[in-house]
């Protein structure tokens, strides 16, 4: 037969070890160590705002792989668009630009630079114009505006009081790589 009076002992330890637990656990909670209900509170919005600051934080993180595909395959179209992949498109487009404008091209230089490690290739564009002086800005704004990749580095006019104004123009173009 079991031993009752063994039981009733562990019993009795057991009771008396739940008791001692409970009067700690009272005595944290109202210690000067944990704080006030209000300062636990204030603790606890204070954390929470900060989870809010840093999930706001990581936001722009979410999808990132679907972010950096679309920008690889954005990147390609703006290669493919705006990059000439011979020099003879940057000549046409230039001879395009100049009788759209209604002036006339006397000279163009091109000059390729070393490719860059993206695989284009930049390609200086020297060349002198002649026409009116209002012909010549809309030909400076239809070039900044072009579909075809430009950037106008430097830009020098001159003429005489009479006649057709000549027009010294400093580019830059690129050109896809192979």
């Amino acid at each position: 037969m079991p031993d009752l009076g063994q039981t009733r002992r562990n019993l009795k330890i057991a009771v008396a070890a739940m008791i001692v637990a409970d009067v700690v656990a009272v005595g944290v909670l109202f210690s000067p160590l944990v704080g006030s209900a209000e300062s636990r509170q204030s603790q606890l919005n204070q954390m929470f705002a900060e989870y809010r600051r840093k999930t706001r934080d990581v936001e722009p993180l979410r999808g990132m792989p679907q972010k950096i595909t679309l920008a690889k395959t954005q990147i390609g179209d703006f290669y493919k668009d705006r990059f000439a992949a011979k020099d003879s498109e940057l000549t046409t487009e230039l001879g395009r630009l100049a009788a759209e404008n209604g002036i006339h091209i006397l000279s163009a230089k091109y000059k390729e630079e070393d490719p860059e490690t993206s695989g284009i290739v930049p390609v200086e564009i020297q060349g002198s114009f002649a026409g009116d002086y209002l012909q010549l800005v809309r030909f400076i704004n239809t070039v900044e505006r072009s579909k075809m990749f430009f950037t106008v580095d430097g830009v020098d006019l001159a003429g005489e009081s009479k006649g057709p104004v000549h027009l010294s123009i400093m580019l830059h173009s690129y050109l896809r790589g192979a």
